[in-house]
């Protein structure tokens, strides 16, 4: 009788599980700043393409640091990596300080540009670092269980969002009639509510960035293996020949770009879709809630179904899911068209770390550059939102401004992760062929 291949060996268990509680950490810092564009908006009068900058600094600091993360990697160590990554997370946290003193919205961006420089480093060594750890027949497997605990962070960061942000915005406040009450307000109280907002903004971020430190002091402390090149030597060139010649690693980097574009736009403009049926963006966060229970339990559902299927053929099959609840998000209307978009959360839940396993299997060595590459498909998550909100901009400020193929502006919009989507289905589809 053959025996499986284990998915983490024991004597790697440890490090395993110190490097997985960092997909909690990157989780956390993405869905505690998802609420951000509609809270930026309204403190400081912003229209929806103005907004959608938060996610264009945070998701292009992905781009610009990750390939630069990978050289580091490559040259020094993995761990050496991780706490860099950890000392810039903690310092663009920290810079939401004389953000908010300064009352710029443009130091924001900044500060959490530099924020995501750490994540990259953190994703760049991560993500690669578990597929090493065990039998590369599991590699998909386990960085589906390792991504596992990115929504739990995520959940965290959402409920920090939820109870210390966006509850304590006196923006947010309404009169009886439900009416904003910022709307009504004369220039000089606009600006104390403005200062207060932006102060409640900055102090989960400070926590945040106090709390990284305290990690980046215990894994200093800690001795972990490693699996760095003994030489240091970086050959850039011969490797991305080699890469570029592999179709997978290729067309994996762009649908890895589509899909977390498609994974931002749902998740950043659930609560614009929500607003434009009656529901607060303090309320909405229920919702958001909602999204990422559906994706942690879908995490742990494709786990179990990789043992019995093929990456690729669960890859389709959950693109064609992915899209139909889409097509629900934009048709139908209300409270049904709001369902469907949580819905696609548990349909997206496969899709990042299977399109990465794919992309980077049987690689070898050239994995830690590859691995810098699909970081830097994150920018989708920098371009889409803005081109979303540009759709949002098209009647005015508002979500419903206009109707659009029979739909309001908002639902409409959705046509963009629709869209998405269909590049991964094409993906998936093209890598089971050549399977079979």
């Amino acid at each position: 009788m053959t025996q499986k291949p284990v998915l983490v060996p024991k004597n790697l268990l440890l490090p395993f599980i110190l490097i997985t509680s960092l997909f909690a950490l990157w989780g956390f810092a993405n869905d505690i700043t998802n609420p951000m564009v509609a809270a930026f908006k309204r403190v400081l009068e912003l229209n929806n393409t103005q907004a959608s900058w938060v996610q264009l600094a945070f998701y292009g600091g992905y781009f610009t640091m990750a390939l630069p993360a990978a050289f580091f990697i490559k040259k020094y160590s993995y761990k050496t990596g991780v706490l860099l990554g950890l000392g810039l997370y903690a310092l663009g946290a920290c810079l939401f300080y004389p953000a908010a003193a300064w009352e710029s919205y443009g130091f924001f961006l900044a500060a959490l540009y530099i924020l995501t420089f750490g994540l990259a480093f953190l994703e760049t060594t991560a993500n690669p670092y578990i597929l090493s750890m065990g039998p590369e027949a599991t590699a998909t497997q386990r960085l589906n269980l390792a991504q596992a605990f990115n929504p739990m962070g995520a959940l965290a960061g959402l409920f920090v969002a939820k109870t210390f942000i966006l509850n304590a915005l006196q923006s947010n406040n309404t009169d009886e009639n439900g009416n904003l009450i910022f709307d009504t307000l004369d220039a000089t109280a606009k600006a104390l509510v403005k200062t207060n907002d932006l102060m409640v903004i900055r102090n989960p971020y400070v926590m945040l960035g106090l709390v990284v430190l305290v990690i980046f002091v215990i894994i200093a402390a800690m001795k972990m293996p490693e699996n760095a090149d003994s030489s240091g030597k970086v050959d850039f060139g011969p490797t991305m020949k080699r890469l570029l010649k592999n179709r997978n690693f290729v067309e994996g980097t762009f649908a890895q770009m589509f899909y977390v574009g498609a994974q931002i736009m749902v998740w950043t403009y659930i609560y614009q879709y929500a607003e434009s049926i009656g529901i607060t963006t303090y309320n909405a966060v229920n919702y958001a809630y909602a999204s990422l229970g559906v994706f942690l339990a879908g995490r742990w559902v494709c786990t179990f179904l990789l043992r019995v299927l093929t990456p690729s053929k669960l890859l389709a099959a959950f693109a064609v899911l992915a899209m139909a609840f889409t097509l629900g998000a934009i048709f139908l209307q209300g409270m049904a068209g709001l369902y469907s978009l949580v819905g696609i959360s548990f349909a997206m839940s496969l899709m990042f770390p299977t399109i990465y396993g794919i992309a980077l299997d049987g690689l070898g060595e050239d994995s830690k550059f590859a691995a810098a590459f699909l970081v830097m498909a994150i920018v989708g998550g920098a371009i889409m939102p803005t081109l979303q909100g540009m759709i949002l901009d098209l009647g005015g400020s508002g979500y419903t401004d206009t109707i659009i193929l029979g739909v309001p502006e908002v639902n409409f919009s959705f046509f963009l992760p629709m869209t998405c989507f269909l590049m991964v289905f094409l993906f998936a589809v093209r890598v089971k062929r050549i399977e079979k």
